[in-house]
């Protein structure tokens, strides 16, 4: 996919099936672009919300043409300003803005009007007939529809009761508007789509002065129309509905905006219903929308992802014309190559081993400078306190190691990073033979990362001063589901049976002072172990941690 951005690692592509049509349009004389991004506020953004985010915003950019924002709020039972804000927040976040704010329901009344005159041209009707009914009646892909015995009411009649549909006369599912095409049509669409159904219902915007509100397919190629919308993208479950959409605007002949679907985002292990992502959050699975398992943008930017990483995972996946799968390693590949250039490295210990240093003075403590970013250096550097007593990973000591095992064991050396040489001269252990404890030397003239006799060693590992470590809740996350496919289940099962127990695991790490009280989404890399943020539950006496992302990377490995 083509798109603009200031990311570093965007290349130049070959256009995608968006760009080639544009292309297409720009030498036919069309140079005007003006697209849209439309959600409905009845939730969180995911990620596949993201990707449709920078292929709108990010052609208008590409062509000198214009996004805007719509919200379409045509059901006033699901939507919520809460999701409004969140909407525009995270779009701002992902680095773009819109060039105008709109709401589907700015264009009610004129979506009143149209469908007076649909009515006036024999063209809609209102319908008795219950939702079931119209259900019943609507045939199958084999067998035609069966027409209501109110299709054929007067214009005068259908006036008449569409206007007290309006003012409130009847309750909700007693009428609905219909579109009067055909009910034998082979695209089920066609037959005699609902148009308008009753909703005594509050809205966000409009309060309690509709009752009545527009279905999606009536709404939504009208309102791209009145916006000038040139080119309309969406998914690709919308290539059925697109037909429909050109059947509304030229029967009104109105500015005729067109319809382009490509594929949309499915990723391994994960779930974008948002039906199911809401029973998550309703029923406490999750810590709420923006839980870092979520993948909901809000998410995915707790866990500490950036905003470049996520488009240029928009970018790496492309615009597609067929479904299809995406490894979760590649959003985890593209999040990896953008934090390994921004992220400051720090020393954290998540599985600690005491190791007592015996020849260095008791009471004594000193400094070492650290490199905040090998890749940055502007980043420059800062002062970590070593002193006798430190931790280091429990897995960064083996009794009895194998060959080629280059980090600590009895006898052998390894360099503490940025600081000494140390040697280790006994394991300590408890009653039931578990290593508590290890002693050993250092070399005092080993500091630094040079040794007075110039000797090397093989082995680098991480530590923290146990008197300076600060104490840290962190929250390891792996995928929700244990399943690639979350929807895939046993007979009688549901794809909750696939929820991963082990989602996120919380443990006690010991970190270096310096990320007492870091900044919320401020990325990190704990060198040797992952990348990491302070949540937002993190305070300076309790500091929390989540992992974005571990340093292992098995998807670019496999794909070399």
């Amino acid at each position: 996919m083509a798109i603009e951005t200031n990311d570093t690692n965007t290349r130049e592509k070959s256009p995608n099936f968006l760009e080639e049509i544009i292309n297409e349009d720009i030498a036919e004389g069309r140079t005007r672009v003006q697209t849209r991004f439309p959600p409905e506020p009845n939730g969180y953004l995911h990620i596949g919300h993201a990707k449709s985010i920078c292929i709108n915003f990010g052609l208008a950019r590409k062509y000198g043409g214009k996004c805007n924002l719509r919200f379409d709020d045509t059901n006033p039972v699901k939507e919520d300003v809460e999701y409004v804000d969140s909407i525009k927040r995270d779009i701002r976040w992902l680095g773009f803005d819109w060039a105008v704010e709109r709401y589907a329901s700015d264009y009610f009344d004129q979506l009143y009007q149209w469908a007076v005159e649909l009515i006036r041209k024999g063209l809609a009707y209102v319908d008795d007939q219950s939702q079931e009914e119209i259900r019943l009646t609507r045939g199958t892909v084999s067998e035609p529809g069966k027409e209501s015995p109110w299709r054929n009411r007067t214009v005068e009649e259908n006036l008449d009761l569409f206007e007290r549909m309006r003012s409130g006369e009847f309750a909700d599912g007693q009428k609905v508007l219909r579109a009067k095409i055909d009910m034998a049509h082979p695209n089920m669409l066609f037959r005699d789509p609902i148009m308008y159904r009753i909703l005594h219902a509050e809205h966000h915007r409009t309060g309690n002065k509709w009752c009545i509100y527009p279905m999606y397919d009536y709404a939504h190629g009208q309102s791209d129309s009145i916006e000038r919308i040139t080119h309309s993208i969406c998914t690709l479950e919308f290539d059925v509905h697109r037909p429909l959409y050109d059947w509304f605007i030229e029967a009104l002949a109105i500015f005729p905006s067109h319809q382009y679907e490509f594929a949309r985002l499915n990723l391994t292990y994960t779930l974008m219903s948002k039906r199911k992502l809401l029973k998550l959050v309703q029923e406490g699975v999750v810590m709420g929308w923006d839980d870092p398992r979520m993948p909901t943008i809000c998410g995915l930017r707790r866990k500490g992802y950036t905003p470049a990483s996520v488009r240029n995972f928009a970018e790496m996946v492309g615009v597609a014309k067929r479904d299809n799968v995406i490894d979760l390693g590649k959003l985890e590949y593209c999040v990896r190559e953008d934090l390994n250039k921004v992220a400051e490295r720090r020393m954290a210990v998540l599985n600690p081993l005491k190791v007592v240093i015996t020849n260095y003075p008791e009471g004594k403590s000193e400094l070492f400078t650290a490199i905040n970013n090998p890749e940055d250096e502007s980043a420059g550097t800062r002062q970590v306190p070593f002193s006798r007593v430190i931790y280091i990973e429990r897995d960064d000591f083996m009794e009895n190691p194998p060959k080629k095992y280059y980090r600590l064991s009895p006898g052998t050396e390894v360099r503490l990073r940025y600081a000494y040489l140390i040697r280790c001269e006994e394991a300590v252990k408890d009653a039931e033979g578990n290593v508590t404890e290890l002693r050993c030397t250092y070399d005092p003239m080993s500091g630094g990362g040079s040794s007075s006799d110039g000797r090397r060693v093989k082995g680098v590992i991480h530590w923290v001063s146990a008197a300076d470590a600060v104490e840290a809740e962190v929250r390891l996350f792996n995928p929700l589901f244990t399943k690639e496919n979350p929807e895939e289940v046993e007979e009688g099962g549901s794809w909750e049976d696939n929820l991963n127990p082990d989602s996120m695991i919380r443990i006690t790490g010991y970190l270096e002072p310096s990320l007492r009280g870091a900044e919320a989404g401020k990325p990190f890399q704990f060198e040797r172990v992952g990348y990491f943020c302070a949540d937002t539950d993190s305070t300076p006496e309790h500091p929390v941690f989540n992992r974005t992302v571990t340093l292992k990377d098995s998807w670019a490995k496999i794909n070399k």
